[in-house]
């Protein structure tokens, strides 16, 4: 079948040991795919750029939500909220403020933490690369998210920014944050939903994205994160060529 943006990718994953359901209507034009693991569904909805929402037998995690509160419209709120770093696609204020609620949690890297007013630092635990935590019996790891570039070391220097990796049951998610190809992402292990991001000159090009996906194989990886400076882009069709039958790709409308 041929991969498109917006359309869900059919593959057999039963050799894995998940089912991929097809796609679900959600809030505005996005929409959310639903993977099976032992402890039960996890259901994605991308929403922009770096943002995503993950409903899991854990809670709802909110990831990097920045934009107008409005996106978030029509999902249910959030449990947890996990952000990576302090870059406006990242990190809003504004946006965290209007999205926590009530009982919602939040886990940042100790940049962020050290950002929040105080009444957002009190629902609040940091930690730094390679710290580890547990929300409602998921395993939280903080992976390292840095660029090796000299020039691109700037953006995003080595021990500051967090990627993480969520393992509910057997069922094991990693999400980059903002880095280049480093050795930790590298040597990921059972890793069954990736995303992955790509972009110039903040991140990596699509060649490093997809070699490091041919390394460390995840059952399913989701190009995001692929637009940068000036609207210019990464195209994940590409990284889809090149990363071949080492993953099933996922496509989606992120812009």
């Amino acid at each position: 079948m041929t991969q498109t943006r917006r359309n869900f990718l059919k593959t057999s994953l039963a050799g894995a040991g998940l089912t991929a359901l097809p796609l679900l209507a959600s809030a505005g034009s996005h929409s959310s795919d639903i993977f099976e693991g032992s402890a039960g569904a996890v259901k994605v909805h991308p929403i922009n750029h770096a943002s995503l929402i993950l409903e899991t037998p854990v809670g709802v995690l909110y990831v990097d939500p920045v934009g107008a509160p409005d996106l978030y419209k029509g999902n249910p709120p959030a449990d947890l909220i996990l952000i990576t770093h302090e870059h406006g696609d990242h990190y809003k204020e504004e946006t965290l403020a209007a999205l926590t609620q009530g009982e919602t949690q939040l886990i940042t890297n100790p940049a962020v933490h050290a950002k929040l007013p105080a009444e957002l630092q009190a629902k609040a635990k940091h930690m730094g690369n390679g710290g580890n935590d547990m929300f409602n019996g998921m395993n939280i790891d903080a992976i390292p998210a840095y660029n090796m570039t000299e020039e691109r070391k700037k953006f995003h220097p080595q021990g500051r920014d967090n990627g993480y990796v969520l393992t509910i049951g057997d069922f094991r998610i990693y999400i980059s944050g903002d880095t280049e190809d480093t050795p930790e992402m590298r040597a990921l292990k059972d890793i069954d939903l990736a995303f992955l991001c790509m972009n110039l000159p903040f991140t990596m090009p699509v060649e490093a994205a997809a070699d490091a996906v041919r390394e460390f194989k995840p059952k399913n990886v989701y190009p995001y994160h692929y637009r940068g400076r000036d609207g210019g882009t990464q195209d994940p069709e590409e990284f889809a060529k090149l990363v071949g039958d080492a993953s099933a790709v996922q496509l989606r409308g992120w812009y």
